[in-house]
């Protein structure tokens, strides 16, 4: 049972930010991603289009016999986390729960800024959370709707991305922000950049960090960790459409090869 493998889905190269970090903190699993390259990106779709995309994400990922399921998308989490979890008879979580729970207990002077797709900001679920944890946080959030293309062209470090950057941050800044939650998975892939606009006196809440301790928590109340490494673990890429780009990027990303992409039909799922 612990040997079977964990299940990361997002909808490009952003959830590979999730899965560096789990590795890290169970470096003895095997681990499927999936990217739905075809369909990125997720943040203008309906509530309706995100929970069918997820929903078949979700089922590739069972016809791989996974023990668990990290929704690597903020935006899928905002839409789909909930109805995943009455859906589904396996452990399933998200990133917006870690990322909300970082940011409320960061903060210093209690104003803190979210950025996200146009769908995660529209869902108010950063809001939502850090608002359980601190009704006193004051939010500023703003959807940066460019970022996802731009990390998915591998512009992540380029004066384009900058530049935009600074349209983006400019108002947050000036609001006095101290903390500012990177709400999209693709977004830890542009921190060298963000970090430079926004200056160092400003944190940056990485979701991906504490979503994969609250992961290691869930296997192990369950059993699921897997102790032993009798063999080298394995790690399975698929995506939606064009394996060679997924393949370039994330190599250059995870700093070591990525063979054998695979393509998948999604939409069977």
């Amino acid at each position: 049972m612990s040997d079977r493998p964990i299940g990361v889905f997002d909808s490009g190269l952003g959830g590979l930010t999730v899965l560096k970090e789990i590795t890290k903190i169970l470096p003895n699993e095997n681990i499927i991603y999936f990217g739905d390259t075809a369909r990125v990106p997720y943040g203008p779709r309906s509530k309706e289009t995100v929970m069918k995309y997820t929903f078949q994400a979700i089922n590739f990922l069972m016809s791989k016999n996974v023990k668990a399921i990290v929704i690597a998308c903020n935006t899928a989490t905002a839409r789909s986390l909930k109805e995943a979890n009455e859906k589904y008879n396996i452990p399933i979580i998200g990133v917006i729960e870690a990322g909300a729970r970082t940011a409320a207990y960061s903060t210093r002077n209690k104003i803190v800024g979210v950025i996200g797709t146009e769908g995660t900001v529209r869902s108010k679920a950063y809001n939502l959370e850090i608002g359980k944890l601190d009704k006193d946080i004051k939010i500023i959030d703003k959807a940066c709707s460019l970022f996802v293309p731009i990390v998915e062209e591998g512009w992540s470090n380029t004066e384009i991305a900058s530049l935009t950057a600074k349209k983006y941050l400019e108002e947050l800044i000036e609001e006095g922000i101290d903390s500012l939650v990177l709400g999209c998975t693709h977004y830890p892939l542009l921190k060298r950049t963000i970090g430079e606009v926004v200056g160092e006196n400003i944190k940056l809440v990485n979701p991906a960090k504490e979503t994969a301790k609250d992961l290691k928590d869930i296997l192990e109340k369950s059993n699921l960790v897997k102790i032993t490494r009798n063999d080298k673990s394995s790690y399975e890429y698929y995506v939606s459409d064009i394996p060679e780009r997924f393949a370039s990027i994330a190599e250059e990303f995870l700093k070591k090869e990525i063979q054998d992409v695979k393509s998948v039909e999604i939409q069977k799922y």
